[in-house]
């Protein structure tokens, strides 16, 4: 073989193990930073088979800390099932220290989804569920992380499919939202947060926030159709409610007047000893 043949050889066998180490570095990196993502871009694609696993864990229930929102003014609360699921008691804050009962517990066997009855709800959200997604939406995660007001900002980057194990055994699509600001000095983790809705910058909602995974800076929430299926399957008629626009800026104040309307509320869940 020719020197020139030889050295060819050796140039692309170096270039091939260079690609395969650099790959095995960062085999387990996040994604890129939510910032490349652009505001208005391509339509979400639907589910797949290769869509990103979520492994859930759930097990015995125990007191806790949740978040709903209402759907209507007839009383109708959406939250997380496994904020819910096995309580022996649910209350709904209305007022510094002052927890409502709830009626009724409905769980979907389907899907990380409840629905909560009490008598009244004065100010439901505005829900958006069949507006197509597009890739770099903003959404803004309101709720009770911790058990205290707070809120955090993300832009919508793919799809995933969140499997359940455990106490429960289910799988479903999600949606998987990157963070880039929280407000309040927030920080750790957002537990307490579960249930909560995701607004878009017109203030709609878009989903229920089911997850998350601290170490990559990830919210999931459940997809639109998920929560559209188990409020037909309930017959639930969603009432539009005050709707104010979110950005970057005012998220904070916004998520704030949320609270302050009742539009969203922080549930506990008590068990039995």
């Amino acid at each position: 073989m020719r020197k020139f043949d030889w050295l060819l050889y050796v140039t692309a066998l170096g270039l091939v193990v260079f690609v395969l180490f650099a790959q095995g570095d960062h085999a387990d990196a996040p994604e890129a930073p939510p910032t490349v993502l652009e505001a208005d871009g391509p339509t979400l694609p639907p589910p797949s088979p290769f869509d990103e696993q979520i492994l859930i864990q759930v097990d015995a229930p125990k007191d806790g800390i949740g978040t709903a929102f209402a759907v209507n003014r007839k009383g109708q609360w959406i939250t997380a099932r496994h904020v819910v699921d096995g309580c022996d008691s649910v209350g709904l804050l209305v007022a510094p220290g002052q927890y409502v009962p709830v009626e009724s517990v409905t769980l979907d066997p389907e899907h990380d989804l409840a629905l909560i009855s009490t008598g009244r709800s004065p100010n439901p959200v505005e829900l958006d569920l069949a507006t197509p997604l597009r890739i770099g939406l903003e959404g803004y995660h309101v709720g009770y992380p911790q058990g205290r007001p707070g809120e955090v900002a993300t832009r919508l980057m793919s799809r995933s499919n969140m499997i359940t194990r455990g106490r429960r055994e289910s799988s479903e699509p999600i949606l998987a939202w990157a963070e880039f600001g929280r407000t309040r000095g927030l920080t750790g983790t957002l537990g307490g947060i579960s249930g909560g809705p995701v607004f878009d910058a017109a203030g709609r909602v878009r989903g229920v926030i089911v997850a998350e995974s601290p170490r990559r800076g990830r919210i999931y929430t459940t997809s639109p159709t998920s929560v559209e299926a188990f409020l037909t399957r309930l017959n639930v008629s969603p009432e539009d409610g005050p709707a104010e626009a979110f950005d970057e800026e005012t998220y904070g104040p916004r998520s704030d007047n949320a609270r302050r309307l009742l539009q969203v509320v922080k549930v506990a869940c008590k068990v039995k000893p």
